[in-house]
């Protein structure tokens, strides 16, 4: 039994705005319906076979000051490509972001509405993940991050210390990076997970909740995906396979 994690969501307040941007600087297709799907291709394809898509939900409330605990890191294959790829989110409405980075390789920006994200500069290990290198989590504890989400998921553990863990199947990795301090905030972005065909959903919920996850009320009254949080209080959905429910409006 395992989960997949098949899509990011952040929440915006114009949704259709940030997806946009994200297909744009992603070089992928947009759905926009309720919410804003981004994913690899032109038509419509849910879930991706291969990558992590990104999915825009409308949210009221705009982003605090306070730094996403989770983001995306964007890939690139050299100097020239770094430095094209920054100019050009720029240009599509990213800003500079200051997240206390100091002197570093790669860039710090911010999506439209305050999101950060990183911008690489070339690493070999990235060298096949598509264009988003990785999703990276802040934690307390990355050695149980990569416990539970090894657990929770089919990914392989390729490193984990005190201090960083990654996992990955194909595309992106999920990375665990430790920061001080716990979330302060609800999060803005955050992974949904799907079941594979022929598992069971509340089988898999009832196994993360063994593994330490928490349930999560929202508010999100009768929806056909659940709420958790990890050990670490970071929130994530398991959402209903596609075949098990009929489609509902805003949710790939």
């Amino acid at each position: 039994m395992a989960l997949r994690p098949v899509q990011v969501n952040i929440k915006a307040v114009d949704h259709a705005a940030v997806g946009r941007f994200w297909a744009a600087a992603l070089g992928w297709g947009v759905h926009s319906r309720q919410t804003t799907y981004v994913g690899p291709g032109s038509d419509f394809v849910w879930p991706d076979p291969v990558f992590v898509g990104i999915d825009v939900v409308p949210v009221p409330e705009p982003k605090s000051a306070t730094k996403n605990r989770t983001h995306l890191d964007l890939a690139t294959t050299s100097p020239a490509h770094q430095a094209e790829l920054v100019e050009r989110l720029l240009a599509l409405g990213a800003t500079p972001a200051d997240v206390g980075q100091a002197d570093v390789p790669w860039a710090v920006l911010a999506d439209p509405e305050g999101n950060e994200f990183c911008v690489l500069e070339r690493r070999e290990v990235y060298r096949d993940t598509g264009p988003i290198a990785a999703v990276v989590v802040d934690c307390v504890d990355p050695r149980a991050m990569a416990r539970f989400w090894g657990e929770a998921t089919d990914w392989t553990v390729h490193e984990v210390n005190d201090d960083f863990a990654s996992l990955r199947a194909t595309g992106p990795y999920l990375e665990f990076l430790r920061r001080p301090g716990r979330k302060t905030v609800p999060d803005r972005v955050h992974l949904d997970l799907l079941p594979y065909p022929g598992d069971d959903k509340a089988a898999e919920v009832a196994r993360l909740r063994a593994l330490g996850a928490t349930d999560l009320d929202l508010g999100q009254g009768d929806v056909p995906w659940t709420s958790l949080t990890d050990p670490d209080g970071h929130e994530f959905c398991v959402l209903a396979s596609p075949e098990a429910v009929p489609p509902v409006p805003g949710r790939p």
